[in-house]
């Protein structure tokens, strides 16, 4: 990742950037970029540039040619306004994504521009960047150094500008709805490669440089808009003037020399950044400086302070002030702690719309303006000193050190997040900061049970998933903590308070590499410096997943004086996945966590002992000294006595006796406690005698277990509840306190709940622990304890309200006025919250709330009362509101109040309605309070929508829309228009008048963070919807069927996926979802719309090598009012269509600026086109792309590149797809030809017969030797088998092969689809353009094949032009009417893994719906592109003329085709014969198979009438025969053609046979089949029965596996009758066998089928067995050899449904599935359950079927073709008809059933996943039939 400006061939040292911004949308300016060239042969260079106009560009002061593609630019589909062309779009999205990989922006250096060598530097050997899973030996690695040349700078000057962008930059300007916004602009992290979208740069997080920064903006904006500032008085020009804030550091502000209302500000970056993390903003900004420290003006390390600045916009600055207060300290501390600031100075600029809540940059972090508060805020001062310190403990680890490689993703977030922590820990204090810890703790415990991967994953290449992103920053800090105390407890170390100093010191001193920061790297740190070697504590909680669960119980044990301690752990996350192998290799879940956990035993005289337990196995019991001479806990003692003392001391405010009173109950002086009248008001419970005596028997206090937070677990551990309370009352630990709290809840008692009462009162507790006492009351609420609970949290709120008369009134009648509100005390605001929620959560056992309660929350907002306060009671009235929403649902189903009809509902209670009636018109009279005088953000308005969404999902009241839909509108704060519209998206909003509103919304709102919301939202409202009940789904009938059958509880889990695919048919086929006008009007429109906000949920930044799962997008939020579009970065090969319209490739070779139309002219017509500017020069040297401007007309002498026969399209294709193979990083071996002597490789030319490179193949392609473009793809086969032949797997020469064969396929596939397409609008729309798309001529021959074209001139007549002028209306020169496709042949998508030239060839039709709605998987021919291709043969030059001319005469006695055929094969030799498919997955020297004759013979012969019905987004090759309807087809085993051509398209009504394929590879997902062989005189020939195509590298891997054995080297050489003992041996076997000569043949070149292969490896068993009589060792060993020989046989032989048809049955067995009539067939038969019970004697249980069996089958790989498929099915419906009689319910059932499969089988036969077996449903006569 970080290299990759080696294969790039240039580094860029600085950049500078001027900018001008006008505020109304525009910029304008230039970047000057300093290339550093790391090669000599450096002459284009490519950089990420999208939505810019590029102007111009030059290259060290002259003038450049430039190429400017943005793939966004113009996406379309084939019908703009149909719906269902959605996943077109989305695989049009994604594939432009992988366009922009290598950059939008090629650059060819102009001639007068050299890379020329300035010198050299030494530079040592190549570090690996591999995430090692663990540390090595420390010390540096000695690595060879070698000289590298330096070459000369060249500065690249480009001049661009930005109109209203989409991405990148936020133009935040007044509007109607908002008229007094202040405007802005800054850049925001839209997507994430949003950089690139306002600057020209290399877009990659490794790649830095130092920058300088020029921005020109207006002095004031008063004269653009007068009310930019503080709507309440008018702002003079200079109160507000332009402020630029950007990452650097400000060098000057100056006045603009030529226009005075101008000013210019300059900064400079001189430290290295990526262009990530730059940033800027621009407008009228309050400044206001952080001070310094005045008790530091210079802190430890002897530095200044750096300055801090904050900035905000007018009418923000009183929230300024409070909100950074805090932040010198925070500098303060990070710098103490971790050592100096990395850069100059830190900028906070707080603006509106930004979509994250912060994004960090160098010296800058841009926040959102929400984050501000003022001096009356409490519950958000936490949150925003949480991440603005965040944000700044970012400057240390995440912008000036980064991750190594994504994997690494974790550290550094975690210790972003953990420095964060520790100065939290200062600021809040160390209860605030464990207390934290441990919730977090219990958040990682609840999702880490083996959902969640680990957090560390160095195997994988790609981003961290983004839903998995906020459990590993969870996660993270708490490993890092847990790290820190366990190297703290070696004795030599303080933990990472000592790591930490170091890490950030070597990023300064430059001795971290390039400031990234690998997991490898840290714990090598980390063990340098503690000693202890962290490789376990790694495996364990970085690279291993899930956390442990821990049982402890303990016992005394008097005799031995020891107490005994038994331990048990398990690992759920492992249990989840204990029997899935998969899931354990991805997940890597821990079976058991070692190490050592320290345990505290508080002794009978209060005296904690610590204790280690090595835990080295899931269970053991420990002994456990005790130290104390007491036996029993004794209250007499004088160690008790003198903390009593010190505790009633300090009690009277004796410090010095505070400080001693350790270990003494904290509620120790509560004087309500201590007066017994008191204590009978607050009804207070004690200790029974016999607890008492317990008590006092007890050796120890209290136990604790983990004391000092060394584990990320779930501890259970059993102790007396007198314990616990004591851990409570007298642990100063605030973990401690929590785990006695969450243990007592669990057992509620009268006495439990006087404890936690005192807990809640006793103020010494941390107010965090007294909030969860309080929650803690709620399970002592109960009617069993007299609702004692709610009686203590009623007496405990009773102390902020009016007292009642009479102390001894009953608390559940009082009505609770409040008093004036105070929150100066802010422990008992929280407090008092706590309470609050609490007592909404008291319920009956009906689940409803106690009458008394609801009103009690009616009464404090009634009676609230603020006026005093010094603080904003707004959040505290939230609180209220939801409480009170709360507490008027039930808790127990059915909250919608809803009952089936078998029950009778409850009557509504009067009183009921009457509190329900008081609870909404207090909360709307709040709501009204919040329209005249606003609470901070409308928060109480807010509170309001959610209140009102709980009641309507609870059904106590009506949704009605028109409530809040005033509040969804332009004007309102954000936050509420978001809570607006959820609630909108719970009821009916999917009529058509409010569809259309919604879905302008998506498009045009200003709000980005509006429009994601509510396109998200939209999709997750109509599942909610069908869940509530609001939408009726066709399942009920089902669902009574399952109970019916009496296995519900088993059904369900099994019929999950199957109702989720039922609910989504509905929602397609109801009425007002999926058939809604507004949605098929308007969706596609909006989503094709050239500004639309795509927003994928999964991104990959800049990584084109790296594949990344493809996610597809939600509905996409769009946004119609800017221009340019927002790309998305999301992930690996893109889904590919033969619908993908041809793009120009990002990254391609410059051609003359006169040929520029060329690269226009190689677009689909049918599609837009997108843009391209091309910058013109004089003369540019087109690196090996001559193509000229004179081959775009036609009729004159033909360019001598075609001569051959090849039209202009491929040609063009071919020298794009050249040049950008060249260009890649892997093809520096492939450049030239092997020199055996250069190369080393002496012995070259005796392996490879037939070598073959990219300048040969470049020259072949010039001088006209290809007739196509698959001609070039067979040489580069060629070339690529060659390499992988002769070097072996594993070397670096064979990865580069494979690298680069891998990017030839993705570019290959790509093109064949353009073209495809291209030639497909020829034929069908050659008369509907796109607008503004340039004229473009198409030449292709008009003939059935591009066969007949001569590869001479003389050929012209025969291959005349089409002339498409795509910008007019009218063709020019043809017919308008569509002709054969053979005129503009188009060539078929590659599926998976053919590389082989020949399958390229089968041309699609024109895409025509299937006649049934399966979800067949369209073959995208990305998914497997490892399959090895043919060796072509030296002489197949003589032998291609011979075949080709051969076939044109063939071809003009044919008749004329169907409007679909199929295009010419590449030229490859012809005469060999036949005899096996043309997929052939392997490498061979000698024996290339071809199929050049029958397919020449497929091209003319037109489809029978009968099968032009049959349909298919896909085409497949003619049937062979020149003759078909004259004479049958000829035979192929025993089976004829004609039959066989009658199979795959139409079903026959009986069971058919299945067909054999003859892949030979297990995985491979070919779906060709053996074809007759055909002569050159058009005859069939006879082929050998079941011949499958050598796999040489197979048979390799299977003689090298034989090799191998013990066994095997009496048959490694042949026989020799004198040496070995046996002279008859020869008498006796007639064909001698072994395996040296088995591998000698197979060198040499002399096996063509793998059957030939194995007929010798069985040669050899056969004579061993023949020659030695049984149980010899002779025999014995070949016994052995054979189980290995047949075992690897049939792992290469296995044959599979290829991944294509797989997936399209899956699809057609969903459909089946969903079908009503199929409810019969889904499961096995249960003759017990049925009271069938002689229905296995009828149908033999081998041969019983259900859907269920077939699709367990068809998941489980059991089927090799369709046919095997169908087969199973027909059996099911056969089955069912033998038993239950034709006539039978049943047997109609299976009759409707069987003609509805066989209808959803035609178009996957017909399309068969795009096999090449047929055409357009014609036959296939060679498939081996096999009976299913």
């Amino acid at each position: 990742m970080q290299r990759e400006h080696t294969r790039r061939g240039f580094t860029i040292s600085h950049q500078k950037v001027v900018l001008e911004i006008d505020f109304s949308g525009h910029i304008w300016g230039y970047t000057t970029i300093t290339v550093n060239p790391t090669s000599k042969d450096l002459k284009t260079i490519h950089l990420h540039a999208r939505q810019c106009d590029i102007h111009s560009v030059t290259v060290g002061s002259f003038q450049a040619d430039f190429v400017h593609h943005d793939p966004f630019a113009h996406l379309s589909v084939s019908n703009a306004g149909d719906v269902h062309n959605h996943p077109e779009l989305k695989r049009r999205v994604y594939s432009a994504l992988s366009e922009g990989d290598e950059g939008e922006l090629s650059i060819c250096f102009p001639q007068e521009v050299a890379v020329t060598p300035s010198g050299s530097r030494t530079q040592a050997g190549i570090v690996s960047e591999a995430a090692t899973p663990e540390p090595q030996t420390p010390g540096h690695l000695s690595l060879p150094s070698h000289s590298v040349t330096e070459y000369r700078q060249i500065e690249v000057t480009i001049t661009y500008s930005l109109k209203n962008p989409a991405d990148g930059v936020q133009f935040v300007l007044p509007s109607d709805p908002y008229p007094t916004r202040v405007p802005h602009v800054f850049t925001i992290p839209s997507s994430p490669d949003s950089s690139r979208c306002w600057v020209p740069c290399i877009d990659n997080l490794w790649e830095k440089c130092a920058w300088d920064f020029e921005f020109v903006v207006p002095r004031s904006l008063e004269q653009h808009e007068p009310l930019s500032d503080d709507e309440d008085e008018p702002v003079d020009t200079d109160e507000y003037p332009t402020v630029v804030v950007c990452s650097g550091e400000l060098m000057e502000q100056v006045a603009h020399p030529y226009n005075s209302s101008k000013t210019i500000f300059l900064f400079s970056q001189p430290v290295a950044t990526s262009v990530q993390h730059i940033a800027w903003a621009a407008g009228p900004f309050h400044v206001h400086t952080i001070p310094a420290d005045l008790s530091a003006a210079e802190d430890a390390s002897g530095t200044t302070q750096p300055p801090m600045t904050a900035f905000c916009l007018p009418g923000h600055e009183s929230y300024l002030a409070s909100t950074v207060s805090f932040m010198r300290s925070a500098m303060s501390f990070y710098v103490t702690e971790f050592g100096s600031y990395p850069f100059g100075s830190y900028k906070l600029v707080f603006v509106e719309e930004l979509p994250t809540q912060r994004y960090d940059a160098a010296t800058l972090s841009l926040v959102t303006v929400d984050m501000l508060h003022g001096e009356d805020a409490i519950d958000q001062v936490f949150e925003a000193r949480h991440s603005l310190s965040h944000a700044l403990a970012c400057q240390w680890i995440g912008v000036n050190i980064q991750q190594k490689m994504w994997s690494d993703t974790w550290l550094v977030n975690g210790l972003g997040l953990y420095v964060t922590g520790l100065f939290l820990r200062k600021m809040f204090g160390t209860n605030e900061y464990r207390y934290r810890l441990k919730k977090d703790m219990e958040r990682v415990i609840e999702l880490d049970n083996g959902s969640m991967p680990p957090i560390c994953q160095p195997q994988t290449l790609e981003p961290p998933d983004a839903a998995n992103l906020p459990f590993i920053n969870l996660k993270s800090p708490l490993i890092l903590h847990i790290l820190d105390r366990r190297l703290g407890k070696s004795g030599t170390s303080l933990g990472l308070s000592r790591v930490l100093p170091k890490l950030f010191l070597s990023a300064l001193t430059g001795d971290m590499p390039n400031n990234l920061l690998s997991t490898h790297a840290f714990l090598r740190m980390c063990r340098k410096v503690s000693g202890i070697d962290p490789r376990s504590f790694a495996e364990q909680w970085i690279y291993g997943s899930g956390c442990p669960t821990f049982g402890f119980s303990a016992s005394f044990n008097r005799k031995k004086m020891a107490v005994e301690i038994t331990m048990r752990q398990d690992a759920p996350a492992f249990k989840a996945h204990e029997n899935n192998e998969i899931a354990k290799l991805m997940m890597k879940p821990v079976p058991f966590f070692e190490g050592q956990m320290t345990i505290r035993i508080h002794e009978a005289d209060g005296t904690p002992y610590e204790h280690v337990l090595d835990i080295r196995s899931p269970f053991k019991r420990y002994e456990v000294p005790f130290n104390t001479k007491y036996k029993r806990v004794r209250r007499n003692t004088k160690r008790y006595l003198a903390r009593q003392a010190a505790a009633q001391a300090a009690a009277e405010g004796d410090a010095d006796a505070a400080a001693a009173m350790d270990m003494v109950d904290m509620g120790f002086g509560l004087e309500i406690w201590e007066n017994e009248q008191e204590r009978e008001n607050w009804k207070v419970a004690d200790w029974s005698e016999e607890d008492e005596q317990n008590m006092a028997g007890q050796t120890y206090e209290w136990i604790r277990i983990d004391a000092d937070f060394e584990w990320i677990a779930a501890i259970a551990f059993d102790q007396k509840d007198y314990m616990w309370v004591s851990q409570l009352q007298r642990d100063r630990d605030v973990v401690a306190q929590y785990e006695a709290i969450a243990v007592l809840s669990k057992s509620p008692n009268a006495i439990i709940s006087s404890t936690l009462t005192k807990t809640v009162l006793v103020s010494n507790y941390y107010y965090r622990i007294r909030c969860e006492a309080a929650g803690a009351l709620v399970t002592c609420a109960t009617q069993k304890l007299d609702w004692l609970g709610l009686f203590h949290l009623f007496k405990l709120f009773l102390r902020y309200c009016y007292e009642p008369e009479d102390p001894k009134a009953d608390l559940f009648s009082h009505t609770y006025v409040p008093r004036p509100n105070d929150f100066s005390d802010l422990a008992e605001y929280f407090v008092r919250k706590s309470i609050l929620r609490s007592i909404a959560r008291v319920r009956f056992e009906t689940g409803k709330t106690p009458t008394v309660i609801r009103q009690f929350l009616v009464d404090q907002l009634r009676y609230n009362d603020n006026t005093t306060n010094p603080y904003a009671d707004a959040l505290y009235i939230c609180s209220v509101i939801s409480a009170l929403g709360y507490a008027t649902v039930s808790a127990v189903p059915p909250e919608r109040g809803e009952f089936i009809s078998s029950e009778t509902g409850p009557l509504p209670d009067p009183q009921d309605a009457e509190l329900l009636k008081l609870a909404v018109s207090e909360v709307d009279r709040y709501r009204s309070m919040d329209r005249l005088i606003p609470t901070f953000h409308n928060v109480v308005t807010i509170a309001v929508i959610e209140f009102h969404m709980l009641l309507t999902l609870a059904g106590l009241v009506p949704h009605d829309s028109r409530l809040f839909f005033p509040l969804t509108r332009e004007g309102n704060y954000t936050q509420v228009r978001i809570a607006a519209f959820d609630y909108l998206f719970l009821g009916k909003w999917y009529v058509p008048k409010m569809m259309r509103y919604v879905l302008a919304v998506m498009a045009n709102d200003s709000s980005r963070i509006l429009r994601r919301h509510v396109a998200r939202s939209a999709c997750q409202s109509l599942a909610l919807l069908v869940t509530m009940g609001e939408m009726k789904t066709p399942k009920e009938a089902d669902s009574l069927l399952i109970e019916e059958d009496g296995n519900g509880g088993e059904k369900v889990k099994e019929n999950k996926k199957s109702e989720i695919d039922m609910m989504i048919k509905a929602l397609r086929k109801d009425r007002e979802v999926g058939k809604n006008e507004a949605i098929r009007e308007f969706l596609m429109p909006i989503a094709l719309a050239s500004e639309t906000d795509r927003s994928p949920p999964k991104v990959t930044i800049h990584l084109p090598p790296t594949p990344v799962t493809e996610v597809p997008p939600p509905l996409p939020p769009v946004k119609l009012t800017s221009k340019p579009v927002r790309a998305i970065k999301a992930g690996g090969p893109p889904p590919k269509s033969p619908l993908t319209p041809f793009t120009v490739p990002p990254k391609l070779k410059l051609v003359p600026s006169g040929s520029q139309v060329d690269l226009s002219t190689t677009r689909s017509p049918g599609a837009a086109t997108p843009s391209v500017s091309t910058g013109k020069r004089k003369e540019l040297p087109p690196p090996k792309v001559p193509a000229k401007a004179s081959e775009k007309k036609t009729g004159k002498a033909i360019p001598r590149a075609q001569t051959g026969g090849m039209n202009l399209n491929d040609l063009r294709a071919c020298r794009n797809a050249l040049s950008k193979v060249r260009l890649n990083k892997h093809a520096a071996l492939f450049l030239q030809p092997v020199d055996p002597v250069r190369d080393r490789a002496p012995n070259y030319f005796d392996v490879i017969k037939s070598p073959m490179d990219l300048s040969t193949i470049s020259a072949k392609l010039e001088s006209g030797q290809y007739k196509d473009r698959f001609g070039l793809e067979a040489d580069f086969r060629l070339m690529a088998n060659n390499a992988k032949t002769y070097n072996m797997p594993g070397s670096f020469a064979h990865n580069e092969t494979v690298a680069l064969e891998t990017f030839f396929d993705k570019l290959w596939i790509r093109f064949n689809k353009t073209l495809e397409a291209a030639n497909k609008a020829a034929q069908e729309k050659p008369t509907l353009p796109p607008p503004s798309t340039p004229s473009v001529k198409f030449g292709a021959p008009a003939v059935p094949s591009r066969s007949s074209q001569t590869p001479t001139a003389a050929a012209a007549p025969a291959v005349p032009s089409i002339k498409l002028k795509i910008g007019g209306a009218s063709t020019n020169g043809a017919t308008p009417s569509p002709s054969p496709a053979t005129t503009n042949p188009a060539p078929k998508p590659k599926t998976k893994k053919p590389k082989e030239p020949k399958l390229s060839e089968v041309p699609p039709p024109a895409p025509i719906h299937p006649p049934a709605p399966v979800p067949a998987f369209e073959d995208d021919g990305s998914l497997d592109l490892l399959e090895e291709v043919i060796a072509i043969e030296r002489e197949k030059q003589g032998r291609r003329q011979h075949a080709s001319s051969s076939s044109r005469e063939r071809e003009r006695e044919k008749p004329a085709p169907k409007p679909i055929a199929k295009p010419a094969p590449p030229p490859v030799e012809k005469s060999k014969d036949r005899v096996v498919p043309k997929l052939v997955i392997g490498k061979r020297k000698k024996d290339a198979v071809d199929s050049t004759e029958d397919e020449i013979l497929a091209l003319a012969t037109p489809a029978k009438k009968e099968r032009t019905s049959v349909p298919g987004p896909s085409s497949v090759p003619a049937a062979p025969p020149s003759k078909p309807r004259e004479s049958p087809a000829p035979t192929k085993n025993g089976v004829s053609g004609q039959k066989g051509r009658e199979k795959p398209p139409k079903p026959s009504p009986v069971p058919e046979p299945a067909v054999a394929r003859s892949s030979a590879k297990g995985k491979e997902k070919e779906k060709d089949v053996s074809r007759p062989v055909i002569s050159t005189n058009g005859k069939a020939k006879k082929a050998p029965a079941q011949t499958t195509p050598l796999n040489d590298k197979k048979c390799r891997e299977i003689l090298k596996t034989l090799s191998k054995l013990p066994e095997v080297p009496i048959f490694m050489r042949p026989v020799d009758p004198i040496g070995d003992g046996c002279p008859t041996y020869f008498d006796e076997i007639k064909e001698p066998m072994d395996f040296g000569t088995i591998g000698t043949k197979l060198n040499e070149g002399k096996y063509s089928t793998m059957e030939e292969f194995a007929k010798d490896v069985e040669q050899i068993f056969q004579n061993c067995r023949a020659f030695n009589p049984p149980t010899t060792y002779p025999v014995l060993c070949a016994d052995a050899v054979e189980r290995v020989w047949k075992k690897e046989w049939a792992k290469a032989t296995e044959r599979k449904l290829s991944y294509a048809e797989k997936r399209s049955l899956q699809g057609l067995m969903k459909t089946l599935f969903n079908e009503p009539l199929s409810w019969v067939f889904r499961e096995p038969v249960d003759p017990v359950a049925l009271g069938i019970p002689t229905y296995f004697d009828v149908i033999p249980k081998k041969d019983a079927r259900d859907l269920k069996t077939i699709q367990l089958k068809l998941n489980g790989d059991k089927y090799y073709s369709a046919e095997a498929f169908e087969a199973d099915l027909d059996l099911m419906v056969h089955n069912a008809i033998t038993f239950n009689g034709a006539d039978s319910e049943v047997g109609q059932l299976a009759a409707q059933l069987r003609d509805r499969y066989r209808d959803l089988l035609v178009p996957i036969r017909g399309t068969n996943g795009k096999r090449k077996g047929s055409e357009k449903g014609t036959p296939q006569p060679t498939k081996k039939v096999k009976l299913g």
